[in-house]
C-alpha cells in the first residue's frame, strides 16, 4: 500500500503538471549519481560489522552461484518467450536481480526477525553487484539493439564498475573491511541525502506511467517471462543448489524469500536513462508489485 501511495502521488503530480520529461530526467540524475551511491555506501557501514562480516562471508557462495545460473536460465527463457531483441537485456536483468532493499529487507524483517538481516544483506551485496554491473550493460544494449554476445574491453569493464551505485557500494564495503572510523557528519548527510532515493524512484515510477500512459502499462507474455523469473525459477534455483551448496536452515530460507521479491524499483529509471524500453521496464515493474501481495502469501504458508 505504501509503494502504490508513493507511485500515485508521483503520477497525481504529474497530471497536476508539476512534472514534466524534464523534472523525470531530473530526479533520474540526483537519485543514480548521488542519493543511490551514499544509500549504497551507508547500508554496507551500518548494517555489517566486520567480524561478523567474515564470519558470514562463507554463506555468499550459494547466493553468487545462484544468481549465475538464473542470469543463463534468463537467456534460455528469452528464447521460450520469444522476447523482442529491444527488450532482451531488461528482461533478463528483472528476470535475475529482485528488490532486495527497499521491499526484501523490511519483509525478510518482518518474517524471520532482526538475527536474519545479515542473511538478507549477503544475497543483497550479490544481487548489487550483478545488477550494477551485467545488469547495466545489458539494459544499456538495448538502446541499440546490440547482439548480446559478450566481447571482453577493460575499459568497457571500468567504465561499468565505475557507476556511482557500484562505487558507493565498494566504498562502503572497504570502509567497514577497513574498520575506519564513522563519521557522524557524513553518516547524517547521506542518511538525509540516500533517504531520497525510494520515494524519488518511486515518483518516477508514477511520473513514467502518467507520461506514457495507462493504456500502455499492459500485460503480455514478455512480462509474464518476467513474473515467472521473479517468483518461480529464482527461488527454485537457490533451493536446488542448497543440495550441492549446504547452508543452515534459516540463511536458505531467508535467500529464498530474498530471491524472490518484485522487481527492482529503479528499473523504469533505469531503463530511461540508458534509452531501453521504459514501458516494458514499468509494466514489468507495476504487476511484479501487484502479484506480490498473492505471491507473499503463497510462499508464507509453503516455507515458514
Amino acid at each position: 500500500m505504501v509503494i502504490f501511495a508513493m507511485i500515485i502521488i508521483g503520477y497525481i503530480l504529474s497530471a497536476k503538471k508539476w512534472f514534466n520529461n524534464k523534472m523525470i530526467d531530473a530526479f533520474s540524475k540526483l537519485v543514480l549519481n548521488i542519493a543511490l551511491p551514499l544509500n549504497m555506501y551507508l547500508n554496507m557501514i551500518e548494517k555489517f560489522e566486520h567480524d561478523e562480516f567474515l564470519t558470514l562471508a562463507t554463506g555468499i557462495v550459494l547466493p553468487a552461484v545462484s544468481i549465475v545460473v538464473t542470469f543463463i536460465l534468463s537467456k534460455v527463457f528469452c528464447s521460450l518467450f520469444k522476447v523482442s531483441t529491444n527488450r532482451r537485456g531488461v528482461f533478463q536483468t528483472m528476470f535475475t536481480a529482485s528488490n532486495t532493499i527497499f521491499m526484501g529487507l523490511p519483509i525478510t524483517t518482518a518474517v524471520f526477525g532482526e538475527h536474519a538481516i545479515p542473511y538478507a544483506l549477503l544475497y543483497y551485496m550479490c544481487n548489487t553487484s550483478f545488477f550494477f554491473t551485467v545488469g547495466i550493460s545489458l539494459i544499456a544494449s538495448d538502446r541499440e539493439g546490440a547482439s548480446m554476445t559478450w566481447k571482453f574491453d577493460w575499459r568497457d569493464l571500468v567504465r561499468k564498475l565505475l557507476n556511482p551505485a557500484l562505487v558507493g557500494f565498494f566504498i562502503g564495503l572497504l570502509w567497514m573491511l577497513l574498520e575506519l572510523p564513522k563519521i557522524k557528519p557524513l553518516l547524517d548527510f547521506s542518511r538525509y541525502m540516500g533517504g531520497l532515493t525510494t520515494p524519488l524512484s518511486l515518483f518516477i515510477i508514477g511520473m513514467i506511467v502518467y507520461q506514457t500512459g495507462w493504456k500502455s502499462i499492459k500485460f503480455n507474455h514478455e512480462v509474464a517471462g518476467v513474473l515467472l523469473g521473479r517468483y518461480l525459477v529464482s527461488p527454485l534455483v537457490v533451493y536446488l543448489l542448497s543440495f550441492i551448496i549446504p547452508v543452515p536452515v534459516l540463511m536458505l530460507k531467508v535467500f529464498m524469500l530474498q530471491s524472490a521479491m518484485p522487481v527492482q524499483n529503479s528499473m523504469a529509471m533505469l531503463a530511461r536513462a540508458y534509452g531501453a524500453d521504459e514501458v516494458f521496464a514499468t509494466s514489468s515493474l507495476i504487476y511484479s508489485i501487484l502479484s506480490y501481495l498473492v505471491v507473499i502469501i503463497v510462499y508464507l504458508f509453503l516455507w515458514i
